[in-house]
């Protein structure tokens, strides 16, 4: 675990009972982040991959899950 005392709590994180949010740390290089009601357990990503997937999950709210190509057209370009 991280010992950092810039933990900062999640915008979109609830104000209702109990601790669930996601809090974000940065070490310069890093993003960490963890849930605040198991705060020992951490993943660390870097920036550019961070706002990759914010980017994607974005994006996917907002007008659904990405179409795959059909199977046929994969098969031919095998």
């Amino acid at each position: 675990m991280t010992t950092l005392a810039n933990w900062q709590k999640s915008s979109f994180s609830g104000g209702g009972v109990g601790n669930d949010c996601v809090e974000l740390a940065s070490t310069g290089t890093h993003i960490h982040l963890r849930e605040s009601d198991t705060p020992t357990e951490e993943v660390r990503t870097s920036p550019t991959a961070l706002i990759g997937l914010l980017r994607t999950l974005k994006a996917v709210s907002e007008r659904g899950a990405p179409r795959t190509r059909p199977t046929r057209l994969r098969e031919r370009e095998a």
